[in-house]
């Protein structure tokens, strides 16, 4: 079932907008919670200087990789455009799962539907090769993905901000044309 774009926000649009980027910021906060005590860890505990130089290099590789790259210029921006797109378009469906709406795992583009799909996977492989890396390797990697995550959350409250004043989005909301 389509919809078409009203340009008007009804109440049920504004509560899933909302709910979108809300349980999007809960699930980015839940794995920043669950890792940072991993990472803090590790930066307190006894380092060799390679250890140091990895994690000041990993950090800032992540932190410009996965937070400004990844986050900040396409996922964020992406998540507050569906955000913004659902709640003047709301259906029951994508009003109850509005966090997977707005990451664009359903009812999106073909091309983004396999790009938040791949890179879904490849964050799944990711996190299973990190679990089994020893310490303090383990926790190394960990301080770069908690950088790259919280930049990413502080991206989609900036976005939301921005759009919120009227600041036009970078990122179309990929959904199919007859929507």
């Amino acid at each position: 079932m389509s919809t078409t774009n009203t340009n008007t926000n009804s109440p049920l649009g504004i509560i899933a907008a909302v709910w979108g980027v809300g349980g999007v910021i809960l699930i980015l906060g839940s794995a920043i919670v669950r890792l940072t005590p991993i990472a803090w860890t590790t930066i307190i505990g006894p380092l060799e200087w390679w250890h140091i130089v990895f994690g000041v290099v990993w950090t800032i590789f992540m932190a410009y990789s996965e937070g400004y790259r990844g986050f900040q210029r396409a996922f964020s921006p992406r998540v507050v455009a569906r955000a913004q797109w659902l709640s003047r378009n709301p259906s029951l469906l994508h009003v109850l799962l509005a966090p997977l709406f707005c990451m664009a795992f359903f009812h999106a583009t073909r091309k983004r539907l396999i790009v938040s799909w791949a890179i879904t996977m490849m964050v799944i492989f990711f996190i299973i090769g990190a679990k089994l890396l020893p310490d303090p390797w383990r926790g190394l990697v960990d301080i770069g993905v908690v950088v790259g995550l919280t930049w990413g959350l502080a991206a989609i409250l900036g976005w939301c901000i921005a759009g919120l004043r009227g600041v036009p989005l970078p990122c179309p909301p990929d959904v199919p044309l007859e929507s």
